[in-house]
């Protein structure tokens, strides 16, 4: 058994079953891939994959409990290299993120600048997508850090930190009506066409919440994964827009922002990464400066934990910041 052989299952299942797109990303060929794959399964005696033909089509249940103990043995390997550059290149190595794109815009950008600026020698990079891709981003190991704010029961079984608070703002143009509303509630927006995130990111489960217990449907005509994009159909005319309250910036000033957080309760951004990761200094920074309560021994305090329920527990008593 080789750690070669280990990567290639792991990436033929990254890639959905497709032989020739895990050849791609592993930079080696479909026909070399498939040998070492055979002489795997031929030295355990058993099939990790099922095939139709030379294609293949699932993975066994025993291939299922092989690739989850390979993807951590990949990982173990990875922490061994992460454990020496820490000592012969401390200030040298790569730092791989998954969030969404109001994270990525609006949060990242002043922490990216200060991390960049005490390592100037890490690599940075950035992967955007939904809650379900950044957990499998992160189970995949493809990242090093999943910062997510909604669907965190997918993330049971990494660590997973408290990191702040936010709120939710409705926004129109001056001339809306809603712009004159003194005192915004579920019933009046109801009233309106609505432009907000595409279920699966920030905020629409809690918006549905909210409307459900009013006993409203909300009339949702259009949704992104991107506050930009949703504040841009607001100025054409589609719709009311609901978004994070930190994605109405200065520059928007064709734009009215009207404080929602009485009517949606507040989310909380959270940090991941797996237990089995050997976290470098500069990570421990990285997580620092996003959230300055995470201090390094509050950090390992909560390594140690294999219980988010327990790490919660750590940081009950703080106050998160609302952004």
């Amino acid at each position: 058994m080789k750690i070669q052989q280990l990567r290639y299952i792991v990436e033929i299942v990254n890639q959905n079953l497709n032989v020739t797109e895990a050849a791609n990303a592993l930079y080696t060929s479909q026909p070399g891939i498939s040998k070492q794959v055979r002489l795997l399964e031929d030295e355990l005696g058993l099939e990790i994959f099922e095939r139709n033909g030379k294609h293949i089509k699932s993975v066994t249940p025993a291939g299922k409990k092989i690739v989850a103990i390979a993807r951590e043995l990949l990982v173990k390997t990875q922490s061994i290299k992460s454990i020496a550059n820490e000592y012969t290149q401390p200030n040298h190595g790569v730092l791989r993120l998954a969030t969404t794109n109001t994270q990525a815009r609006y949060v990242l950008p002043s922490v990216i600048e200060r991390f960049s600026k005490q390592y100037p020698d890490v690599s940075l990079h950035v992967h955007q997508g939904s809650p379900n891709q950044l957990y499998d981003a992160l189970l995949s190991g493809e990242v090093d850090f999943a910062i997510t704010t909604e669907a965190q029961y997918l993330f049971d079984d990494v660590v997973l930190l408290p990191c702040y608070m936010w709120n939710r703002s409705v926004v129109v143009k001056p001339d809306h009506p809603l712009a004159q509303c003194e005192n915004l509630t579920i019933e009046e927006l109801g009233k309106y066409p609505l432009v907000t995130y595409t279920f699966g990111f920030t905020g629409v489960s809690d918006l549905d919440y909210a409307f459900n217990r009013a006993g409203i449907l909300p009339n949702i005509v259009f949704t992104a994964t991107d506050a930009d994009v949703i504040k841009t159909y607001v100025r054409l005319g589609l719709g009311v827009g609901i978004i994070a309250s930190m994605a109405h910036t200065e520059a928007d000033t064709d734009l009215l922002a009207l404080d929602a957080s009485h009517l949606f309760k507040a989310s909380m951004t959270q940090i991941a990464f797996k237990h089995s990761t050997f976290l470098r200094n500069y990570m421990y920074d990285f997580i620092n400066y996003f959230s300055p309560h995470l201090t390094r021994p509050q950090v390992e305090k909560a390594e140690k934990l294999r219980d988010n329920n327990a790490v919660q527990k750590i940081f009950e008593n703080i106050e998160l910041e609302v952004r």
